[in-house]
């Protein structure tokens, strides 16, 4: 009787189409894997943005809501927030943010309540508080040492000064220069403190009176003052100019013009000695708020015009922070982070948002790499107590 068979099936070829199609599917894969990171995407990411420009989340919040306030990295690694404004209240109210545990805590009190100043961390590790408006335009100043956890006074300024700028120069001592003085007046006067007399001196006269100016710091130690306004809308005159104070002869040089006129913006040092300025607005302030970015060679003395940021940004001054791998991370202005590349010339926004615009709000860079992002306020809110981490 002959043997019925079954349906022969091809084990040896099937074998071998399978693993053509294998193949084929790993060829495909690695294909298109190479054309999207052509494209400078991240197809691991389901928002189609690339992890290396990092992550911003949500972490326990201040003990404040707090605006226009100072955020100061302390040689322990900690980080001293002081002062601010939310609503119609200005602090006097000092804290202290812990890296190791993610949490803020209480700090001695300031002597008198602050806002729109300025704090500089001195060479001996200690920070200068200096100036700023709490209903009365502050020329006093004082000292908050880490050792010690409590605030004395200093020297008084020469001037009462709000919204002006200070600069550690290479020599220890503390340029202030410009801002907003008694009967909202317009300063172009500066200012420099000295640790070891702790006495402010005056020093020559900035060419133009400014506020919402920018003060950087660069490699020859000499300081750039870029941009910011006099006067107030409908007479407000807002700046494309630029100086350059050299603290060897005290004084101030013309030092060109940025491609646009801006105030409210922000500057940072990039690696290279260049000086990345970002942001700011027009006179329409909020609505004329820049995507706009540009870099000043200190070689060339040169301003030039570099690719634009996602967002429109103003009122971002302090939150912008120079990343260990030479990348610029920009905070505020904006709901959300993003991530300039000097080597592409691009930003990129990070992952995370801060749910609302971030006006008045700061960034300090931490000695683990993250960044704390702090506080700032909406424009139709008051300000806020959220924090932030940026992680990279």
């Amino acid at each position: 009787m002959e043997e019925k068979l079954g349906p022969i099936r091809p084990r040896v070829k099937g074998g071998v189409m399978k693993k053509n199609r294998t193949t084929l599917l790993v060829v495909l894969w690695l294909t298109l894997v190479t054309v999207v990171a052509g494209c400078g995407l991240n197809i691991t990411d389901a928002n189609g943005e690339q992890r290396r420009n990092g992550t911003v989340s949500r972490i326990r919040d201040m003990t404040e809501r707090r605006a226009a306030h100072t955020a100061t990295l302390l040689p322990d690694g900690r980080v001293l927030i002081a002062g601010g404004f939310t609503g119609g209240n200005t602090f006097t109210s000092a804290e202290l943010f812990d890296p190791a545990a993610e949490v803020f805590k209480a700090a001695g009190n300031m002597s008198v309540a602050r806002a729109g100043h300025t704090a500089t961390l001195l060479s001996n590790g200690k920070v200068l508080i200096a100036g700023g408006y709490n209903g009365n335009y502050l020329a006093s100043a004082e000292l908050y040492d880490p050792a010690t956890n409590r605030f004395t006074p200093a020297g008084a300024m020469s001037a009462a000064r709000s919204g002006h700028m200070a600069t550690l120069l290479q020599n220890g001592k503390v340029l202030l220069a410009g801002g907003v003085g008694v009967g909202w007046t317009f300063l172009a006067s500066a200012e420099v403190y000295d640790p070891a007399t702790n006495t402010f001196t005056p020093t020559s006269d900035m060419l133009a009176a400014r506020e919402s100016h920018t003060a950087t710091l660069l490699p020859n130690g000499n300081v750039l003052i870029a941009g910011g306004h006099r006067g107030r809308r409908p007479s407000i005159t807002i700046y494309s100019s630029a100086e350059i104070y050299d603290p060897q002869s005290g004084r101030f040089t013309a030092a060109g013009d940025m491609t646009v006129i801006r105030h409210k913006h922000e500057a940072v040092l990039l690696a290279d000695g260049r000086v990345l300025i970002l942001g700011g607005s027009d006179q329409r302030d909020g609505n004329g708020a820049y995507t706009s970015a540009e870099i000043y060679d200190p070689a060339r003395k040169t301003f030039t015009a570099t690719g634009n940021m996602n967002s429109p940004r103003y009122k971002l001054q302090g939150t912008a922070v120079l990343l260990s791998d030479g990348r610029v991370l920009v905070a505020g202005g904006a709901n959300r982070a993003e991530v300039f590349d000097p080597s592409r010339n691009t930003f990129a926004n990070a992952a995370g948002d801060f749910e609302t615009l971030r006006l008045f709000a700061t960034a300090t860079r931490l000695g683990n790499g993250k960044v704390l992002i702090l506080g700032g306020y909406h424009e139709s809110s008051a300000a806020t107590s959220n924090a932030w981490l940026y992680r990279a």
